[in-house]
């Protein structure tokens, strides 16, 4: 089984027409008070588990999610199960909200983010060694800061294959928290910030070397990723992306190709280039989960990025 933890929330993404820019003075950002009229909003199923599992769902990798959320669920674990994502270790606490995330994106792709943690708050409570099916590989993406620790750490003890992504949760982990979760991950993953931010609070100059062991992963956006194994470092161009519209949910989508060729046991090339290609799909569509492809329509794509066949 390959089990997902990380947010489900319920997405609230907006679209700045200017930006973001010309409505901060600088000098006045210690008494910060903007409002920002948008010209579109959607509502819509996110956050990092249920963004990387239907990706992964499309991509035909079976797996499961587990985490905490409210009694305001149902219409998300209905639209998981309809794409055949396991929900059965999710659970529901009356009387409480999902997580829930509001973000707003300017005209240059910068964005700004507010999450409600809501019934995730609670997610520590929960355990990998309570779930009753063998668990093969293990997705550690965002959410509750001692939920990630606790399941790295367990992972590791188990010694279960896992990835690791601190992400946006990176304010909240302190540099032994980092290591401890980082130590026994087969992949590490972040953007270009991430990384610097998890090199400078681990005490590592470079976490591409410093990690020689791991594969460790640094998307760049449009200029494709990093990918380093045994102190060897290659660069992926990224795929080309029609008529963009929005960038939520590209570096989820970037994670779940890479697994899904990772679980196939594909070069680390192949891998990046599945999660280029699985990323310019989310960017084109306006919100988190609202990109679809068959097999046969991701391996054609790919063909014509890289020039290289793909068999999935």
């Amino acid at each position: 089984m390959i089990l997902v933890t990380g947010s489900l929330a319920y997405d609230q993404i907006m679209d700045f027409p200017g930006r973001f820019s010309d409505h901060i003075a600088p000098e006045k950002v210690h008494n910060l008070n903007v409002s920002f009229l948008v010209d579109q909003m959607r509502k819509g199923f996110g956050g990092t588990a249920g963004n990387i599992s239907y990706t992964l769902s499309l991509l035909g990798i079976k797996c499961a999610v587990m985490g905490i959320v409210g009694d305001d669920f149902t219409p998300y674990k209905e639209f998981l199960s309809r794409h055949k994502i396991d929900t059965s270790l999710v659970k529901t606490l009356p009387n409480h909200y999902t997580s829930q995330a509001f973000g707003i994106t300017d005209v240059r792709d910068n964005q700004i983010w507010g999450f409600h943690t809501g019934a995730d708050a609670l997610s520590d409570n929960l355990s990998i060694s309570n779930v009753p099916k063998t668990i093969d590989f293990g997705v550690v993406a965002p959410h509750n800061p001692k939920a990630m620790v606790k399941f790295a750490l367990e992972y590791k003890k188990k010694k279960i294959p896992y990835l690791f992504d601190p992400g946006m949760q990176l304010p909240w982990l302190s540099g032994d928290e980092l290591r401890r979760a980082i130590s026994g991950a087969t992949i590490i993953i972040g953007n270009d910030y991430e990384v610097g931010v998890i090199e400078k609070k681990i005490g590592v100059k470079n976490l591409h070397l410093g990690y020689r062991d791991k594969i460790v992963v640094t998307t760049l956006g449009m200029h494709g990723s990093k990918v380093s194994k045994d102190g060897k470092s290659e660069m992926i161009k990224a795929a080309k992306v029609q008529n963009a519209s929005d960038p939520a949910g590209a570096g989820d989508a970037y994670r779940a190709g890479f697994v899904a060729g990772f679980l196939r046991k594909f070069p680390l090339k192949t891998c990046a280039q599945m999660g280029s290609v699985a990323a310019a799909y989310t960017v084109e569509k306006y919100g988190t989960t609202t990109h679809s492809f068959t097999i046969k329509e991701f391996c054609r794509r790919y063909q014509e990025n890289y020039r290289e066949n793909l068999t999935l």
